[in-house]
């Protein structure tokens, strides 16, 4: 039976290292400040930002939220944005994506300066991950290496699987992967013999998006498994990419909810605090 990682209590650990940073910085006249951006009404944005305004406050973050009409232009959202860039107690800036469909999230993401883009999205950021000398790192990708790192578990020569080719999670997982020694495959749609490379995986990270996706029979005994999936079942209810029955073949696992879910927004905190210090050195 697996061990399962619990992503909540190292988040908590991140947050409260997060939290005593935040208060030095304060002391010394230098708040961080986080700005986020909402553009319209969806629900899921609605409660992840929310989440987020909850986390800064408890971190001692300052944070200013940004509600913004679902027929916003494309105007309108770049001059708030290059407001924000301007802005000396701002140090942070995101945007809560999926934006309305008129809108043109790359060129948002683009306006965006690189050392307040604390999601790690702008291209310049995204160049400096792939050559390694980055200051900030994707949130969910960064979670999961914490999560890897506070459990003790090295990927150095492992053989590293990632089911999923996005730029928020499957590309730059794959990057932080291979900066740590590991030999790495890109698992996706086109992808044949999908079961058996999965098999011969070490560590596999699963971020498709599809409930149940991986199943026992694609991972390897004592394998670790990282399930990035945010899914709803048939029956409503909160599901990971992996199939629980996973859980029964691998060495090591991260429970949906409760694995990847709450690093995601501690290490948005994380670099939250790291933009501040390189704005008020």
């Amino acid at each position: 039976m697996a061990v399962k990682i619990d992503g909540k209590a190292i988040a908590a650990a991140v947050r409260a290292e997060v939290r005593a940073e935040a208060e030095a910085m304060t002391k010394q006249g230098n708040t961080p400040g986080l700005a986020v951006i909402l553009v319209g009404d969806d629900p899921a944005s609605r409660v992840y930002v929310n989440n987020k305004k909850k986390a800064c406050a408890e971190a001692g973050i300052y944070s200013e939220e940004f509600t913004l009409p679902a027929e916003t232009t494309q105007e309108e959202l770049l001059a708030l944005v290059e407001e924000l860039n301007n802005r000396k107690d701002i140090h942070g800036i995101l945007c809560q994506l999926p934006l309305p469909k008129h809108l043109d999230d790359k060129a948002v993401i683009a306006a965006i300066s690189p050392e307040k883009d604390v999601d790690a999205f702008h291209a310049a950021n995204v160049g400096h991950i792939l050559i390694g000398d980055y200051t900030f790192l994707p949130c969910t990708p960064a979670g999961v290496m914490e999560l890897l790192h506070r459990t003790d578990i090295s990927v150095e020569g492992k053989q590293c699987v990632v089911i999923g080719r996005s730029n928020i999670v499957g590309k730059p997982m794959a990057m932080l992967l291979l900066h740590e020694n590991a030999t790495v495959t890109i698992c996706h749609s086109r992808t044949q013999n999908l079961k058996e490379v999965c098999r011969g995986a070490d560590v596999l990270v699963a971020a498709v998006g599809r409930a149940g996706f991986v199943t026992p029979d694609m991972v390897k005994p004592g394998a670790v498994v990282i399930d990035v999936g945010i899914n709803r079942n048939a029956e409503g209810k909160l599901c990971g990419d992996v199939d629980p029955a996973v859980e029964e073949v691998a060495g090591y696992i991260t429970p949906v909810p409760g694995g990847v879910g709450p690093m995601t927004i501690a290490m948005l905190l994380k670099n939250t605090i790291t933009a501040a210090k390189a704005l008020t050195k």
